[in-house]
């Protein structure tokens, strides 16, 4: 392909190539990616065949029916990851190398595969010749005793005496056992077992190793309720996973004063109001995606943090996922959708198509609850830096680096591989390009991705991090058994499913996550007392004291280089120390509040009159977050404020607008009108003194109502008043 291209001679020859090895949607995806005009994986056509032969499906089925529907499947499989890439036809898809390789040396690279980042070496061809050959050996070796005795695999599920895998059964079974008796000495045999099968190839950090330093005792170092509010449970949402599972997390971490996030799926209100022993069930991180599942202005109020998704680890790009099955009637209400109908987030390009429209997010968020702090979430990937970088310039207080481990409650098999990269090498990444554009010290770093233990933490925490995120292992403390059927609401033990006889299997309660977030923090307290740490903030970034470790010898790890990960720290400050300053010296809302106070306070109806001007942006939002502070989702009755503006409005004019206030634009506005709309009305036609005709005129701007849950827009074009199509799509005329 790279021949054919470079001679100018690619357009007059197809590539077909014929291969026993593709047979999951990702070989194909890779293999047209690199430029082959078409696939024919006939090992994988003979293996339907044996099995129809074998009688493992109907009898109405037929052989060629069969490989139609496994070719039909691949090819929704293709769709779906060029949707998630941004891409919209094969033809800008072949060839377009949207891959980067770990664990592949330069100079293999560079042979087969040039263009491709590869940022830690690795094998070459003799290494993969080696592999190919015991895979063929194993399965054509006559003096094997029996006829199928080759290795199940186990790359999705665990097998004995196949794949490695962090959580095995007798993982699951330890941690349990500790965090249910609360017994610190059984957590440290877990421990023990799960940074042995990490040394074991299983992860990047298994290869390194702490330098040896001079200790520090250890009632110096820094506390465990201190280091404990540094750590959250990933963003799960509110329908992935059971009412039962979601709300004893956040019960759970916000007795520690630590954070539960409350994924993209909206969380019911009844959940804000304290509970009569003083617990709370409302998460602390309230996540805004291209979804928008449930996002409206009392969401907003009720959070300590706003976490915008651009994506996730397991799922870069593809946003999130939620069967049709697991979206039952309480889920549908809280999302603002029907019941059993699948939801997934659109890719986050359909709001977000710049670094300037990020930057205008975060602003709206900022507005809408000026008491929390504003995350990012990206996927560790090639250029995850400079993204973080435009992430800091646009004001957001935290960057959260998610690696490619994970997918839980409701991630399809096909969505939980092959996608993004570790966040070893993107947290490194990070810290190296926010540091070296002076930009460190504005923002904090969180990453997660199969964290397990106090050594995850640290060797996070030396490479760059200040806080951290538990996902899958927060539910087997909840009583996960890492059945892997999420996807399928058949979770037996009540975790991961809303079918409601199953969720009386649920047997989690909120010590055992406290248990284990307190035996990680101890865990690490430990380790930092033999680095000489006292105090966490003095270990973030510090990458001198990590080095790769040459006692483990295996035949993979020939070639690889972590230099670029484990660099010296760049000279700078290494962690956030002043944090964001918000300008909202161009807004309108202060003075807004201030005069509309009688209706606020009292709901005694006020009318106001001003002109607005394109710098105005993201008008009402902040006026919205008082009014849902005080009267929730109810808002106040129709119309007790009215505004008049006029002039041109700046972005976001009318964004989370709450029931109850009513704006009248004379005039024209820029894009983003109505953005989450939560109850308000909306009013927008030209200057009744025009000179252009207004029917041949745009009076308002792209990407109308998005996200918008309730409330009215009305728009006039010319001589007539028509309803915004986009509000009917969302039922909210």
């Amino acid at each position: 392909h790279h021949h054919l291209a470079g001679t100018g001679k690619r357009q007059l020859a197809g590539l077909v190539l014929e291969t026993g090895e593709a047979r999951e949607v990702m070989h194909f995806a890779t293999l047209l990616g690199f430029g082959v005009s078409a696939i024919n994986p006939y090992l994988a056509f003979e293996t339907i065949a044996k099995f129809k032969e074998e009688g493992m499906f109907k009898d109405s089925l037929t052989s060629e029916i069969l490989v139609e529907n496994y070719i039909t499947a691949i090819k929704k499989g293709l769709l779906k990851v060029m949707s998630k890439m941004g891409i919209s036809t094969i033809r800008s898809y072949r060839g377009a190398q949207v891959f980067e390789a770990v664990g592949l040396s330069e100079d293999f690279i560079n042979e087969y595969f040039c263009g491709t980042p590869s940022r830690i070496g690795g094998i070459g061809i003799s290494e993969i010749a080696k592999e190919t050959l015991e895979r063929h050996h194993s399965a054509f070796n006559e003096t094997e005793v029996e006829e199928n005795s080759l290795e199940s695999g186990g790359n999705y599920n665990f097998r004995r005496f196949s794949e490695k895998h962090l959580l095995t059964p007798e993982a699951v079974a330890s941690i349990q056992r500790a965090i249910r008796q609360n017994d610190y000495s059984a957590y440290t045999k877990y421990a023990g077992h799960i940074n042995a099968a990490s040394a074991n190839l299983c992860t990047l950090r298994g290869l390194f190793k702490f330098k040896d330093a001079k200790s520090v005792p250890l009632d110096e170092v820094e506390p465990v309720d201190s280091i404990v509010k540094r750590f959250v449970s990933s963003a799960m949402s509110f329908g992935s996973i059971s009412k039962e599972a979601h709300e004893t997390i956040a019960i759970a971490m916000n007795r520690l004063g630590a954070a539960s996030n409350s994924g993209e799926g909206g969380e019911d209100e009844a959940r804000y109001i304290p509970m009569p022993n003083g617990d709370s069930m409302k998460s602390a991180i309230k996540q805004v995606a291209s979804g928008r599942f449930g996002v409206t202005s009392n969401y907003l109020v009720n959070s300590r943090e706003l976490q915008i998704k651009m994506a996730q680890g397991a799922k870069p790009g593809e946003g999130g996922q939620l069967p049709g099955a697991k979206v039952e009637k309480i889920i549908a209400k809280v999302r603002h959708s029907t019941e059993g109908v699948m939801l997934i987030s659109p890719p986050p390009h359909h709001d977000i198509y710049s670094i300037e429209d990020l930057a205008q997010l975060i602003f709206d968020l900022k507005n809408a609850n000026r008491d929390a702090r504003i995350s990012v979430k990206l996927v560790a990937e090639a250029g995850v830096g400079t993204i973080a970088a435009g992430v800091a310039k646009g004001k957001a207080d935290m960057v959260l680096i998610s690696g490619h481990d994970g997918g839980t409650g409701a991630s399809p098999l096909s969505s939980i591989k092959y996608a993004g990269i570790p966040w070893e090498i993107g947290l490194a990444e990070t810290q190296q390009v926010l540091v070296m554009n002076s930009l460190r010290d504005k923002i904090r770093i969180q990453t997660d991705g199969q964290m397990r233990t106090g050594r995850d933490v640290v060797i996070a925490a030396l490479l760059g991090a200040e806080e951290f995120g538990f996902g899958t292992i927060t539910l087997v403390t909840m009583g996960c058994v890492m059945m892997r059927k999420c996807h399928l609401n058949t979770c037996p033990v009540g975790v991961a499913t809303q079918d409601p006889e199953l969720r009386k299997r649920f047997i989690g309660k909120p010590e055992y996550l406290m248990n284990f977030m307190r035996f990680v923090a101890q865990d690490v307290r430990e380790i930092m007392a033999k680095l000489g740490f006292r105090k966490f903030e003095d270990m973030v970034g510090r990458t001198d004291m990590l080095e790769m470790d040459e006692g483990i010898s295996h035949w993979k790890t020939v070639g690889l280089d972590f230099s670029r990960v484990l660099c010296p720290p760049v000279k700078g400050i290494l962690h956030c120390t002043i944090g964001q300053t918000h300008d909202f010296s161009k807004s309108l809302d202060p003075s807004i509040i201030k005069d509309a106070a009688p209706a606020i306070e009292s709901g005694k109806p006020v009318s106001l009159s001003m002109s607005i001007r394109n710098c105005n942006r993201t008008v009402g939002t902040m006026l919205s977050s008082e009014i849902s502070k005080r009267y929730g989702e109810n808002g106040l009755p129709p119309d007790t404020i009215k505004i008049k503006f006029n002039g041109v409005a700046g972005q976001s004019f009318g964004a989370f607008l709450a029931k109850g206030v009513t704006f009248e634009l004379e005039g024209d506005a820029n894009d983003y009108v109505g953005k989450g709309l939560s109850g308000g009305k909306i009013i927008i036609y030209p200057p009744k003194k025009a000179s252009y005709r207004a029917h041949n005129n745009i009076v308002t701007g792209n990407v109308n109502l998005f996200g918008a849950t309730s409330g009215e827009l009305y728009v006039q074009h010319g001589g007539r008043a028509i309803c915004s199509t986009q509000q009917r799509r969302n039922s909210c005329c």
